[in-house]
């Protein structure tokens, strides 16, 4: 009988230690992966603030003036309105 307990025990433990071994496993690849996915997203964000003062550098005011400049547009001298007499209806 005691020879059964001792084996039991043995696999028990084996058991255990193997189920240890394989938590610790895991537990290590998941923090891997969790310092791997922070690297890429400080890169991320270190990118997407570089392409926010790019996109205001090249949208900013002297960008768009000598856009027009180029485009050959003119300036407007004076503005005339169209009246619209609200009086006439139109039918048919």
């Amino acid at each position: 009988m005691t020879k059964l307990i001792k084996a039991t025990i043995s696999i028990s433990i084996l058991f255990l230690l193997s189920f240890y071994i394989f938590q610790v496993n895991s537990l290590s690849k998941e923090i891997y992966l969790i310092e791997n996915y922070e690297k890429q997203l400080n890169q991320l964000s270190e990118e997407n603030e570089a392409l926010e003062i790019n996109f205001s550098k090249v949208n900013s005011l002297k960008n768009i003036v000598s856009y027009i400049e180029t485009q050959n547009f003119e300036r407007v001298n004076k503005i005339k309105y169209i009246r619209i007499l609200e009086t006439l209806v139109v039918l048919r």
